[in-house]
């Protein structure tokens, strides 16, 4: 499946927004005084954190890939 660099692009800008929100959501809870309740959603906040930041670098390998691509001649 092909993507185009803008698209690219903007899904890497929605994650990051994503993770920032999700890393202070993880801070928040930890925070707590019994964190023990939370264990579940903090659990599934770094879960998904970790598949963001996988989904991430998916993004800028492809970008330095459609990047690599774009410089050769013809």
């Amino acid at each position: 499946m092909e993507f185009q660099k803008d698209d690219l692009t903007e899904a890497k800008r929605q994650i990051d927004s994503t993770l920032h929100k999700l890393r202070e959501t993880v801070k928040t809870l930890e925070a707590k005084e019994n964190t023990g309740r939370y264990k579940p959603q903090i659990t599934l906040a770094k879960r998904r954190i970790r598949a963001f930041e996988i989904a991430n670098c998916l993004i800028e390998k492809e970008l330095g890939h459609q990047k690599t691509h774009s410089d050769l001649p013809g």
